[in-house]
């Protein structure tokens, strides 16, 4: 059965699979999967999502989903480009 405990070990191996896709071989970067954190995860009529970082100072984070009816896993990586700070709400 693929549970959630088996869809952030994935979903981790995918970040440091697509984390290490993007250094420049003349980067001198390493990276493991103890590098690698979930910031957030979210389990739904058996589809689960997590959003997950890395410890690189490249500003990406990663969104990982699994669609139980397709059988299907994703992964988008962002980057922030910005930060908007909207101050004296409520």
């Amino acid at each position: 059965m693929f549970g959630s405990k088996e869809f952030k070990k994935l979903a981790k191996l995918e970040v440091l699979e697509m984390a290490k896709e993007s250094f420049d071989p003349t980067d001198n970067v390493s990276i493991t999967i103890d590098d690698i954190y979930i910031t957030s995860f979210s389990f739904v009529l058996g589809n689960m999502k997590a959003l997950l970082s890395t410890n690189l100072k490249d500003g990406k984070y990663y969104e990982v989903t699994y669609n139980k009816e397709k059988r299907e896993m994703y992964t988008d990586c962002y980057v922030r480009l910005k930060q908007h700070i909207i101050c004296g709400i409520i």
